[in-house]
C-alpha cells in the first residue's frame, strides 16, 4: 500500500476533526508509513486538549498526531505546516491527502484515490466525490474561473448562461472518473512529485482559491487533475468555514474571499485581465440586481454583495496581493 499523509486543518471544530480522524481509522496503514496529522490553527479553545485526548483514548497514536500551530495563517499555511516537514523527512509520503475537518471519509475512500494515482503516473491531483450524509452528490470539481464564467455567475440571466455553459466553473455532476481543471480541497490527494515541481500551497491565500491556484500551477507543470467518484467522502457543507451554507440567503461574504479571488486573477492572468474580471463582475451583478428589483425576484445574494465586490475590486484595492 502507498505511503499516504492525511492532513486535517482544525479551527475551533474539535468534534468535526475527531469524527474526520475516526473515519480514517483502518484506512491508513502505519506499517507502510501512512499517518494523519491534525493541524490546529491556533483555535484558542479546547481543541488541542480534546483532539489530543481522543487520539490517546482511542488508540490512534501509532498513525495519528496533533500538531499545534502558533498562529492561524489560513488553510494553505495550516496544511503546509504538516506537509513541509513530511516532504523533507527521511520517509516522505507518496501522496498527501487534504481533508477538511467537516468531512467524513467513507470506507475505501483513501485507497480509491491512492490506487488511481498508482495506476496513472501522469495524474498529479485527484479529488473525491463529496456527498451529503444521505449520499446525495455535491459539486466538487470545476473549471478554472475566467471573464466569461464571472459574467455568468454575476448576471443570473438564462440566455447568457446557455451561451456560456462551456465556460461555467461548476459542471454537471458525474458518476464517472474524468479529467477536470481542479477539484475541491475538501478531499484532494496530491502526488509527492507535484510539490517538487510547483512548491507548497501559496500561503498568501488565507482561504479559498488556494487549491484552484495549486491545480493551475500543476497543470502548467504538465500534471493532470482527475475526479475519482469511487472515493466517497461526506461533506458537511460550510461547517468548518461558515461561508458556504445552504440557506435561502447566505451570510455576508468575508473579506478574505474577495482578497483570495483578486490575488488569483492578478497572479495567474495579470493586472489587465484582473481589472476586466472585476469590471465584468460588477456590471453583471448590478444588472442582475436591477432586473431582480423590477421583476420582484427573491434576493438570494449575500448581504452587501455588490458593494463588497466594488469595495474589494482592483479599482479600489489596487493590484497588491
Amino acid at each position: 500500500m502507498s505511503n499516504v499523509l492525511a492532513v486535517i486543518v482544525n479551527y475551533r471544530t474539535p468534534d468535526l476533526a475527531i469524527d474526520c480522524l475516526a473515519s480514517l481509522a483502518g484506512q491508513l496503514d502505519p506499517a507502510a508509513g501512512s499517518r494523519a496529522v491534525v493541524v490546529d490553527n491556533a483555535s484558542g479553545d479546547d481543541s488541542i486538549e480534546r483532539i489530543g485526548a481522543a487520539i490517546d483514548e482511542r488508540g490512534w497514536r501509532d498513525w495519528a498526531e496533533l500538531l499545534p500551530h502558533e498562529e492561524n495563517g489560513g488553510f494553505a499555511a495550516g496544511n503546509n505546516a504538516a506537509i513541509d516537514p513530511a516532504l523533507k523527512s527521511n520517509r516522505p509520503p507518496d501522496y498527501v491527502l487534504l481533508l477538511n475537518s467537516d468531512t467524513v471519509a467513507r470506507p475505501g475512500a483513501v485507497a480509491a484515490l491512492a490506487d488511481f494515482l498508482d495506476a496513472h503516473p501522469r495524474v498529479g491531483i485527484v479529488g473525491s466525490r463529496l456527498e451529503d450524509p444521505d449520499g446525495t452528490p455535491q459539486h466538487s470539481r470545476y473549471r478554472f474561473p475566467g471573464i466569461r464564467s464571472e459574467l455568468e455567475v454575476a448576471i443570473h440571466f438564462g440566455p447568457i448562461t446557455r451561451l456560456l455553459k462551456n465556460y461555467m466553473v461548476t459542471v454537471p455532476i458525474s458518476d464517472k472518473p474524468h479529467q477536470i481543471d481542479w477539484v475541491c480541497g475538501g478531499s484532494m490527494m496530491i502526488r509527492h512529485e507535484v510539490f517538487a515541481h510547483v512548491g507548497l500551497l501559496d500561503e498568501r491565500y488565507f482561504m479559498y482559491y488556494e487549491e484552484t491556484d495549486f491545480a493551475l500551477a500543476a497543470r502548467k507543470a504538465g500534471w493532470q487533475c482527475w475526479y475519482v467518484p469511487a472515493s466517497h467522502v461526506i461533506h458537511l457543507v460550510g461547517r468548518s468555514s461558515g461561508v458556504t451554507v445552504r440557506e435561502s440567503r447566505p451570510p455576508r461574504v468575508p473579506p478574505y474571499w474577495f482578497e483570495s479571488r483578486r490575488r488569483y486573477f492578478i497572479k495567474n492572468h495579470g493586472r489587465v485581465y484582473a481589472a476586466m474580471v472585476d469590471g465584468v463582475s460588477i456590471v453583471g451583478c448590478a444588472l442582475w440586481r436591477m432586473r431582480r428589483a423590477i421583476q420582484r425576484k427573491p434576493d438570494r445574494d449575500p448581504p452587501y454583495f455588490l458593494l463588497d465586490r466594488i469595495r474589494h475590486s482592483v479599482f479600489l484595492k489596487g493590484f497588491q496581493t
